[in-house]
């Protein structure tokens, strides 16, 4: 009578072994995309919120330059009325979509009044407009780091999403392709001077 040899697996032992393995592998993948994934949507809503933060500091300074310019150059309803509006659009803002709308918005507001102010001899030397047109180079600064920062963090988080295999986790789990990023209005930049030189 042979014995039976105790040493050696049986096949359907080895089989189950395997497939536990692969079950933990699977699980381990999922587990670390997954939080990968919600760190970098927390990240890009942490970055939001500078962003947010810095362009209500521009608005906060808002009320301070129309009163300025009101009171030397009152007249300019139209550009006074733009920068009202524009902060208006920006405080009622529910979305980052609406947000970034009303920063173009205000942006473009604000390149209007700069160009007006070389007709103001007085408003170019007011020293609380020269106080607060400094504030605010300062804040235009910020924005633009903030808003360069808040880019690159959806660019991270998209390229995530579309990568595999944590493509396949991130469709499982609801993430999807953040479109919000936040681009300047070409249509608001100011056009640069032009130098006529006349004919010759």
């Amino acid at each position: 009578m042979k014995r039976k040899n105790r040493g050696a697996m049986r096949p359907w032992l080895i089989v189950i072994i395997v497939l536990a393995v692969l079950i933990l592998m699977a699980i381990s993948t999922y587990t670390s995309s997954y939080n990968r994934l919600v760190a970098l949507q927390e990240r890009v809503h942490q970055q939001w919120s500078q962003v947010d933060v810095v362009i209500q500091r521009r608005a906060d300074l808002i009320p301070n330059l129309v009163a300025t310019v009101k009171g030397i150059a009152a007249h300019e309803t139209k550009v006074i009325g733009e920068i009202t509006a524009a902060r208006a659009a920006l405080g009622g803002a529910q979305t980052r979509g609406q947000t970034m709308a009303a920063n173009n918005q205000l942006d473009g507001a604000l390149g209007h009044l700069l160009m007006i102010v070389e007709n103001y001899p007085n408003l170019k030397s007011n020293r609380n407009f020269l106080a607060l047109q400094d504030q605010l180079e300062g804040t235009e600064n910020r924005i633009a780091v903030e808003r360069h920062k808040y880019n690159r963090d959806i660019q991270a988080y998209n390229t995530y999403v579309r990568s595999f295999p944590s493509n396949i986790i991130a469709n499982m789990s609801g993430f999807r392709i953040d479109p919000n990023y936040f681009k300047t209005n070409p249509a608001y930049r100011a056009a640069p001077p032009k130098v006529n030189f006349g004919s010759q």
